[in-house]
């Protein structure tokens, strides 16, 4: 098998979503993991499609051509399937604070000072009910070494979170709610 990731940018309507799986199993491509959201009034995807080389090279050279049609920006990247090399275990951190600017910047930066990588995150922003005072949200998957201290690695995030006045919680992800 093969695999490309594919982004793909553009103006939010009904239905692209149909329309672009459509076109990549037509090519017989397999979407095997994906993110979508609407940001703004901006559609935003980004996917791992999988197939044989001859299904992912008919699927390449139609990309100009999809992207025309649907009115898409699309990037491609060919990978490879991801590679287990540590046991990790995976953490879910949830975050609540009200909103101002450097959230996502400080704890990307204290996530990465503990070697820690953020396998999947999404945020968001709200008001408050009654107040209207913006609201910030942080959903993260982290992989934690599965030799680390968690108690230590707890207590370490914890103290971080008090410092900045964020609301948060690290679950193992099995345990965590969706």
């Amino acid at each position: 098998m093969k695999y490309v990731v594919i982004t793909a940018v553009g103006e939010d309507r009904t239905g692209i979503v149909s329309e672009l799986s459509d076109e990549i199993l037509k090519d017989g491509g397999n979407i095997e993991d994906s993110r979508m959201a609407v940001l703004g009034g901006a559609f935003s995807l980004v996917m791992l499609v999988a197939g044989e080389q001859r299904s992912i090279d008919t699927m390449l050279k139609q990309i100009p051509a999809m992207e025309r049609k649907l009115g898409l920006t699309m990037v491609v990247r060919k990978t490879k399937p991801k590679p287990h090399k540590d046991p990790l275990i995976p953490y879910r951190v949830d975050i609540v604070s009200m909103d101002h600017p450097g959230i996502v910047h400080d704890v990307a930066n204290f996530f990465h000072a503990k070697d820690i990588n953020i396998e999947d995150m999404s945020t968001a922003t709200y008001a408050a009910a009654h107040t209207g005072t913006p609201i910030f949200s942080m959903h993260l998957t982290i992989a934690v070494h599965a030799d680390a201290s968690i108690g230590e690695l707890r207590h370490e995030f914890q103290e971080f979170c008090d410092e900045l006045n964020l609301d948060a919680s690290m679950e193992p992800a099995a345990l965590a709610a969706p």
